[in-house]
């Protein structure tokens, strides 16, 4: 394959929302470009994007597709995103290293929430967007009403360089704003014939060139100078104008498509190859070290890894786009996220599940290769002299979905969690921890159809059956008062017994707090616990009532009962435990008698010291469409949420609010179903707050009720 330079290289990525043809005008890139011969379609489950199983059974995608297809000189890189919510790993993923994105929009329903969604995160990423207007030969499309919808959710830069003479059925036939001309396509699309605008559109096409011209011109002084002087621009300055407005996000381009009819996708190719920002037209990308990457072909080597996948021909592919130098077979190349040293063995350009190899990949391009050891997802690879430099990682979101998994044959657990291990590795989003704590494994997701997906892999890919169930919630065990006991442990049976005897006092831990004046201190331990919080341990022995070398001891059985709290068996946190006297036996006592000692005595003083459950409060974002506030605070205040406040996106209210975790459970499918799909969310831990005494008193009832069933 052809080696491309970083001037005739462009990085595209297909978004918008599900069943908006995103996969199918990536079908008729190849095919304009010649990459494919045939055009598949979704219906005939042959598309070189939707090729995986789960993909053909749904027929929409569930994953990023890498392609590429060559259009007048240029090598366009194109990354297939899917249209769900569920899947904006994969979309973030693609705007990081994508120098433009194509919003794709059905003619037929204008904008829509997958519209509204991905072109937030185009925001956040400051990405150039090309809109692409999908589905005008269904009799249902109303280009005009879409284009006042683009207009009135993003703004007046939305810009029409073209229009549809005859949207509907039998649609064939587009004016080009930016040429003047009319393009009439044939049957089964292609090539158009160019003809002059007819008298019937001139008024139209001129009216609206005008306006064209003027939005260009604001793009730039110097162009806004030209315009004043000449009352147009050349064709030459309209591309200059087109280019600055993309990169500065000053304009948004609208093209007219029928992806499906092969009508219309040659254009916009020679637009993206003509009007899009070449890689190093765009801001530099920064690393950790303060170095801006440029694409320079000239720099020392570095590449940055966006996306894993596997195939079961290949094993592991890493996706990777070279920000400097130029990556050739046989290069050996420093991890400098894992510091392992990698050897790039073979090169290829992917389009969907075919491949081609190719010599090197210059800055600015796309590449794929094959068995990384070390390398991964977000992995930074550099010329073996310049290993410091990491190119800053994608920020994926916070899970918003989990549940707790578990093999349905025991047999199959080990397994299980292999697999889970590897899915992560493709999909960052999928989060899988072992709860020690819980006594689960959590799987954590972007909604109810990521993980239903996950499911599907697990049990048809894998052939693993798993059960889905309700997690537990991580509560924290602590005390608001202080309390003393005592406990002897006392065993006989024969030859050496057993005997310890411990009193102790409790407090509440908080930072900054004075030490208790009833008993000296002679030795203190600060133990900060992995869980959050911390036990202090302060020694008060006098007259060596207990020897010292038992301590440690005790403090042992301080801890098993603070990973198993009395309570609920949660763990316990922020407590002071003072040891002010106890007993020993010249023969019996020893380490195992004062750790059980110190255990019980513990227990004791704890259900005295008005014990409390805490339970994890989460930060919450929730971004609403203003017509669906009502519906959406009351159900937040039904799940116990303290509202925080309020602010403006846009078209759209941010609701910010406090909410327990236990009141989250399938959130993500409860606030789609209330705003039909419009509104969306993130959550972060927050901090532990007390539970209110009713909630207090149902977990306790539960808890012993599972305990008697568990005896």
């Amino acid at each position: 394959m052809k080696v491309y330079q970083t001037n005739d290289v462009r990085n595209i990525a297909l978004i918008g929302g599900a069943k908006s043809g995103k996969s199918t005008l990536a079908e008729a890139m190849l095919f304009e470009g010649g990459i494919i011969k045939r055009r598949g379609s979704i219906e005939d489950k042959n598309t070189v994007s939707d090729y995986r199983d789960i993909e053909l059974e749904r027929e929409n995608s569930v994953s990023s597709t890498v392609m590429f297809t060559e259009y007048d000189g240029k090598k366009i890189n194109i990354i297939d995103t899917p249209g769900f919510d569920d899947f904006v790993g994969e979309v973030i993923s693609a705007l990081t290293v994508a120098d433009t994105a194509i919003m794709v929009v059905n003619a037929q329903n204008g904008v829509e929430v997958g519209t509204e969604i991905n072109w937030r995160h185009t925001v956040k990423y400051k990405k150039p967007v090309i809109f692409a207007i999908n589905h005008l030969e269904h009799e249902n499309s109303n280009f005009d009403e879409t284009i006042r919808q683009l207009k009135q959710q993003f703004g007046g830069a939305v810009t029409v360089t073209q229009y549809p003479v005859n949207s509907g059925i039998g649609f064939n036939t587009i004016i080009d704003l930016l040429q003047m001309k009319m393009l009439k396509y044939p049957e089964g699309g292609g090539k158009p014939e160019i003809l002059d605008i007819p008298d019937s559109e001139k008024d139209k096409a001129v009216t609206m060139q005008k306006a064209l011209i003027e939005d260009l011109a604001a793009a730039d002084e110097s162009l806004m100078e030209i315009y004043f002087e000449n009352d147009t621009l050349t064709e030459e300055e309209i591309g200059r104008g087109l280019k600055l407005g993309l990169i500065n996000r000053g304009m948004f381009p609208v093209l007219c498509v029928a992806a499906k009819q092969n009508i219309g996708v040659g254009r916009l190719l020679e637009f993206v190859g003509r009007n899009a920002p070449t890689p190093n037209e765009m801001p530099p990308v920064k690393t950790n070290d303060g170095k801006e990457l440029n694409c320079n072909v000239s720099d020392p080597v570095s590449a940055f890894v966006f996306k894993t996948s596997v195939e079961s021909h290949l094993g592991e592919i890493s996706f990777f786009k070279v920000y400097a130098g130029e990556i050739t077979e046989g290069m050996d190349l420093i991890n400098s996220t894992s510091n392992t040293k990698e050897r790039i063995s073979q090169l290829f350009a992917f389009w969907g599940k075919n491949r081609e190899k190719v010599e090197k990949v210059v800055a600015g391009d796309i590449g794929a290769t094959i068995k990384l050891k070390n390398t991964k997802t977000n992995s930074t690879l550099n010329f073996i002299k310049n290993t410091e430099s990491i190119i800053e990682p994608i920020e994926f979101p916070e899970p918003k979905f989990r549940v707790a998994i578990k093999a349905v044959n025991s047999t199959d657990e080990e397994k299980l969690g292999t697999i889970l291990q590897e899915i992560h590795k493709i999909d960052q989003t999928l989060i899988i921890e072992y709860s020690r704590e819980l006594k689960q494994i959590l799987l954590q997701g972007q909604g109810e159809l990521h993980l239903n997906i996950a499911k599907w892999y697990l049990e048809i890919a894998e052939k693993v059956p798993v059960e889905y169930i309700a997690p537990k919630i991580p509560y924290r065990e602590t005390i608001t008062k202080n309390a003393k006991s005592s406990y002897r442990h006392k065993k006989q049976s024969g030859g050496s017994g057993q005997f310890g005897e411990v009193y102790m006092m409790i407090q509440p831990y908080n930072e900054g707090m004075a030490d208790q004046k009833e008993f000296s201190i002679r030795g203190r331990e600060e133990i900060k616990l992995d869980w959050g919080g911390k036990l202090i341990l302060n020694n008060c022995i006098v007259g060596g009532a207990i020897d010292t070398r038992f301590i440690p001891a005790i403090l042992k059985g301080l801890m098993e009962k603070m990973e198993e709290g009395p309570l609920t068996g949660s763990y316990a946190r922020d407590i002071v435990v003072n040891i002010y006297d106890g007993k020993m036996h010249p023969v019996d006592s020893n380490e195992i008698s004062f750790k059980l000692a110190g255990r019980h005595a513990f227990k004791e003083a704890f259900k005295n010291a008005g014990p409390k459950i805490l339970e994890p409060i989460y930060d919450i974002e929730v971004i609403v469409p203003e017509d669906k506030m009502g519906d959406i605070m009351t159900d937040l205040q039904g799940r116990r949420a303290i509202i925080m406040g309020m602010d403006s996106e846009g078209n759209y209210q941010m609701i910010k609010a406090k909410v327990p975790l236990a009141e989250m459970n399938k959130y993500s499918t409860a606030l789609s179903s209330l705003s039909s799909g419009r509104a969306t969310f993130s959550m972060k831990f927050a901090e532990y707050t007390q539970v209110p005494m009713d909630v207090q008193t149902q977990l306790l009832k539960a808890y012993e009720e599972q305990e008697q069933e568990d005896e």
